[in-house]
This record gives C-alpha cells, sequence and structure tokens, in this order.
C-alpha cells in the first residue's frame, strides 16, 4: 500500500463562515467519491485558503463530521501571489490506498477549474 496524495480546490462566492465550510465539505465530499476512500484510509488533510478568507477555520467542518474526528488537519494561508485565484480553498488529502499515482482523482470545483483544467472533469 502506499500513500498519495490527492489535491483538491473550490471557490467562495463569499468570506463568511457558512460558505467557507459549506465549500470545504462539498470538496471533501467529491475528492471521497472520487477516490472510494474512507475516513480510516486518510492520514492527514492539508488545508489552505487564500489571504482574502478570514472569516473562519474549514478545517472545523471536516472536525464535525461522522468518522473524521481522528484524522489530522492543519490549515495555512495560500501565498498572496499577485493575479491569483482569489477566494478558494485548497486540500491535500494524503491517503493509503493501493491506487497507482495514475488513478488519482484530482478535483476542482467552481472557479478553482481554472487551476488545473487537465485535471478537472465535467461536474
Amino acid at each position: 500500500m502506499s500513500m498519495r496524495g490527492i489535491r483538491g480546490a473550490i471557490t467562495v462566492d463569499v468570506n463568511e463562515a457558512t460558505p467557507i465550510l459549506d465549500a470545504t465539505i462539498e470538496l471533501l465530499g467529491a475528492i471521497v467519491e472520487e477516490n472510494g476512500t474512507r475516513p480510516e484510509d486518510i492520514c492527514s488533510v492539508f488545508i489552505t485558503v487564500t489571504p482574502d478568507l478570514d472569516a473562519t477555520f474549514p478545517a472545523s467542518a471536516i472536525r464535525r463530521m461522522a468518522g473524521w474526528e481522528l484524522v489530522p488537519l492543519m490549515c495555512a494561508v495560500e501565498i498572496p501571489v499577485k493575479g491569483g485565484l482569489e477566494r478558494c480553498v485548497r486540500l491535500m488529502v494524503h491517503v493509503n490506498t493501493e491506487a497507482s499515482q495514475a488513478e488519482i482523482r484530482h478535483v476542482y470545483l467552481g472557479g478553482a477549474v481554472k487551476l488545473r483544467p487537465d485535471l478537472s472533469s465535467d461536474r
């Protein structure tokens, strides 16, 4: 079994707690569904937000999800690159899996599709 990283990102319309938390849950749910993972398969989740999203900690949404209470979570702020995508939550999910690197399904939703159109599927 290998540990793989699964990337994902989603944009949020406003810097408010509820939309940030809802977007985080939507993104993680899509990553889990696309890759057939379970919380017990997850080593950790690294979460970043752009500097314009400071209304809440996205990890708090994941901590409230059933089965995710023991998964290590870490939040950080993205590097504020001029012209970068605004109001974006990104996840790096570290998972124990038998899947090859090529079989991993990365998930980009909303305005974040433009970050990696090569990895984004129609949703």
